[in-house]
């Protein structure tokens, strides 16, 4: 017992030992005061769960059209504000107003079973609820034998997508299944997906002709399951048909009713969607502004988009880039409140649809535009920053360098930059202004399963925010923004000598596009 006291008093005492050395390294790294303030106050004394609370569960998903995504509007420019931050609402165009309502969809016949199903995004409604045979698509080969089944759509509900013959992911396969098995198993999901392509390519529609045929037809209803490849997990776009409900359902339910169908058990599903349409609704996007005090003409701008689509909270994509720069904007206020340039916050709209909202500010705010000394964009999940790419900009190297060398080890040691890089083509907000000339840099995290798990998906949630990742990212951020608006020079807007194609050809640097400004045009 004595020897066993010894060991733990000596353990404890070892341990005090390494914890004080680590102690005295951290307080031996000589950080810029002000960017020291930025660590304090991110550490110490974060708003980010609480914004995520509010953005999140409160307000919820933020699909432009809907009176969430006008809330979002609302909410980011009023947060700004309590804290003496300049902001407003900068309209760029309108969209089709919609709102999600409950999706209930129940198996009736042969037996009864509630399936897991979501609406999809601007899907008519219900009046009442809807009840009908659930079909598959015919096992045709041509255009001309798919238009003579037609017909024989009407009044059924048709499941349009991929029959899954195996609901395992790719990585549980892998884990479990012999060498052989597994590449069998492969083998037979690749041909699957192929078999697929050909046979909607050879009916002669595509994902968005397809549902307006059925729809003509008099179809009362498409189901659809977009599985990820990872269990229970479906991406929610939106839906293709004006008149009547388009909505997924989950893989395991979507193959139960499809094995159902191919067998003549002819299953009915009722369906009951309750979502409103709503009058065409202003595009916003949220602008906040720290005004410069000796280069006021000068901008260092914070981007992130505000929308997302709506199978779930859109808490990574793009909750995640939202909250960043919100509290990026709190601790530079606090600590920072008269850079030397004017440093905006900018969460756009409809990003989703074609990086719309930024692309509407890059065209209404040309003398802005001339003025800007770089911009960060946050928009591929909660983990951590891991690389950021020069964008094609010859001399980026240098500038970005200098900026991040006063970030704290711990934050800029994580990072690996490719320079000069390639420009941004699309894909994100950044690209925007890449187009236009405007050195754009994306802040690119680690994905934490992001492409697979959470992106446009029904589970990205709350949840699935690493908070300790998000304040290394406002670190960061506060940082960069610090040092570019402190910068003595402004940023050189030369561009990289642009490699050839794989045909010989010179690539071309991406060209400026219009926003779309009504939904009329998507």
């Amino acid at each position: 017992m004595k020897r066993n006291s010894f060991v733990t008093m000596s353990a404890i005492f070892f341990a005090a030992q390494i914890t004080l050395v680590t102690a005295q390294t951290k307080s031996e790294e000589k950080l810029n005061p002000i960017v020291q303030s930025f660590v304090n106050e991110a550490n110490n004394n974060s708003q980010l769960e609480d914004m995520a609370y509010e953005l999140l569960d409160e307000i919820g998903p933020r699909l432009v059209g809907t009176p969430e995504m006008l809330a979002a509007n609302n909410y980011t420019a009023d947060k700004l504000k309590s804290w003496g931050i300049e902001a407003n609402l900068q309209q760029f165009g309108t969209w089709k107003g919609w709102q999600r309502g409950t999706t209930h969809v129940d198996l009736v016949y042969p037996r009864t079973k509630t399936l897991s199903a979501t609406q999809l995004a601007w899907s008519p409604a219900t009046k009442k609820a809807v009840e009908a045979e659930v079909v598959i698509l015919p096992k045709v080969s041509s255009k001309t034998e798919f238009d003579k089944w037609l017909p024989s759509a009407k009044g059924k509900i048709v499941l349009m997508a991929q029959y899954q013959k195996i609901g395992r992911s790719d990585e549980q396969i892998k884990e479990f299944a012999t060498p052989e098995l597994y590449d069998k198993l492969k083998a037979e999901k690749e041909q699957a997906k192929k078999d697929f392509a050909d046979y909607i390519k050879n009916i002669g529609y595509d994902n968005t002709t397809l549902p307006e045929a059925l729809e003509k037809a008099g179809a009362a209803g498409i189901a659809i399951s977009n599985w990820t490849g990872i269990h229970s997990t479906n991406r929610i776009f939106g839906a293709k048909t004006k008149t009547i409900p388009m909505f997924d359902i989950d893989l395991e339910d979507y193959g139960m009713l499809y094995r159902m169908a191919e067998k003549g058990a002819k299953p009915r599903i009722k369906v009951d969607t309750q979502s409103k349409v709503l009058p065409e609704a202003k595009s916003f996007n949220t602008i906040g502004m720290i005004k410069g005090s000796e280069k006021p003409n000068e901008y260092v701008i914070l981007s992130a988009h505000l929308d997302s689509w709506d199978g779930a909270q859109g808490a990574t994509d793009n909750g995640t880039g939202t909250l960043t720069m919100l509290e990026t904007m709190r601790i530079l206020k606090k600590y920072y409140p008269n850079p030397k340039r004017t440093i905006i916050v900018g969460l756009w709209g409809s990003e989703e649809q074609g990086l719309n909202g930024s692309r509407g500010f890059v065209a209404d705010n040309p003398e802005i535009i001339k003025g800007v000394q770089a911009v960060f964009n946050q928009d591929n999940g909660t983990g951590r920053v891991v690389d950021i790419s020069g964008q094609g900009f010859k001399d980026s190297y240098a500038y970005i360098g200098r900026w991040l060398d006063a970030a704290p080890k711990k934050v800029k040691d994580q990072i690996k930059s490719t320079f000069p890089g390639m420009p941004g083509g699309g894909g994100s907000d950044h690209a925007s202004f890449v187009a236009a000339g405007v050195p754009g840099f994306s802040l690119s995290s680690l994905n934490w399963g992001y492409f697979g798990y959470t992106w446009h998906t029904t589970k990205d949630t709350y949840d699935k925010i690493v908070f300790d990742e998000l304040k290394n990212n406002v670190i960061l951020t506060a940082t960069l923004a610090y040092m570019a608006s402190e910068d003595p020079e402004f940023t050189s807007r030369e561009k990289r000598m642009m490699p050839n194609d794989d045909k010989g050809a010179v690539t071309k640097w991406p060209e400026v596009r219009e926003p779309k400004r009504s939904s009329k045009d998507y």
